[in-house]
């Protein structure tokens, strides 16, 4: 007896997006670093992530397992990197250093990003923007440039909410058994 085990895919994106709504709402100067973007960083960004990677894992899914994974733990560390500090536990992270650290995070994504082209576009638009992000990020903290850095909130804010979007869309329509939100579906060769 085969069990069908459920798409953690729907889970991810939710944690992943909302998240990164909370911070680019941060990033572009409607709210400052609080409790709610750590939290949220620790638990649904980084631990419902990282679960839902070990679930992609389970069925076999590299990408989501590689995807999933990698981002919830990148939410772990960006709440390690913010906090740490504050608890006396390492110096502030220079924001050239912290520059770099998103530079890679950006190469990452952009990799994910190629891979993306078999996929639906809704899941194209989340990895195309994310890249774009990190790549606001880490130029914003290489030059210091407020405006760059409010621009990369925005782009944020629409990158958590095609993530949400599509988490929704994956829902709904699976529930319906039929396309009612569109998601741009790849037509792939038999």
């Amino acid at each position: 007896m085969s069990t069908k085990l459920a798409n953690p895919a729907p889970l991810g994106l939710m944690g992943f997006g909302m998240t990164t709504i909370l911070l680019n709402l941060h990033n572009a100067g409607f709210f400052s670093m609080s409790a709610i973007i750590l939290s949220m960083g620790i638990f649904y960004g980084g631990v419902a992530q990282v679960m839902a990677g070990l679930m992609s894992f389970k069925r076999g899914e590299t990408f989501g397992t590689t995807a999933f994974t990698s981002y919830g733990m990148f939410w772990l560390t960006l709440a390690g990197i913010i906090m740490m500090p504050q608890l006396g536990l390492s110096a502030t992270v220079p924001a050239a250093f912290m520059g770099w650290f998103l530079s890679l995070w950006g190469l990452f994504t952009f990799c994910m990003f190629l891979a993306t082209f078999r996929y639906p576009r809704a899941k194209q638009v989340v990895f195309g923007s994310l890249t774009l992000l990190f790549a606001l990020l880490a130029v914003h903290d290489f030059t210091g440039s407020a405006s760059i850095g409010r621009l990369a909130g925005y782009v944020g804010i629409f990158c958590g909410s095609s993530a949400i979007y599509f988490a929704m869309a994956t829902v709904i329509n699976g529930e319906y058994g039929r396309s009612v939100l569109p998601v741009g579906e790849v037509k792939r060769k038999a």
